[in-house]
């Protein structure tokens, strides 16, 4: 039985591990999106959050704590100025994996990892019109048809 292992070591010693999720939290900050495995994928989530919610208040302790994990001063200053201000409202839940199929060598889950307010196309999407039914379009054609007739029939009246 797994009591008390909560960590997915990954297949790789500490060391290794902390490297690569520093790797991929900097990638992930500095591009916005990356794709990777679910099993990593899930390991970066719990590793990023905490950074996110650090950089909402902009103290040089904080961007110390965050550089430190980090280890780039790029990815720290594009979190602190770029990413912070866009999230300062929300209260968590700051990533989104979105599975996008299986690796062809492996078989392995792949996965994107996104930021949720960094995402354009799913936030243009509820900005466009939404589709109608059949019963409003007619209201439209209807209503449509009837506005150029009665501005025929104003000047003709004059």
């Amino acid at each position: 039985m797994r009591h008390n292992r909560k960590v997915n070591h990954l297949g790789r010693k500490s060391g290794h591990r902390k490297a690569m999720l520093s790797n991929m939290a900097s990638s992930l900050i500095l591009k916005k999106r990356i794709e990777t495995t679910e099993a990593k994928a899930k390991a970066l989530k719990p590793y990023v959050e905490p950074l996110i919610t650090k950089s909402k208040e902009d103290t040089t302790h904080n961007r110390r704590v965050v550089f430190s994990y980090l280890k780039d001063k790029n990815a720290t200053s594009e979190l602190f100025r770029t990413i912070a201000p866009k999230i300062a409202d929300r209260p968590g839940g700051y990533l989104r994996i979105l599975h996008t199929g299986f690796r062809q060598g492996d078989a392995s889950e792949m996965v994107l990892v996104e930021f949720v307010d960094f995402n354009e196309a799913a936030l243009a999407a509820p900005k466009e019109a939404k589709k109608s039914t059949r019963r409003s379009r007619a209201k439209k054609a209807e209503s449509a048809a009837e506005a150029p007739a009665a501005e025929t029939e104003a000047p003709a009246a004059e």
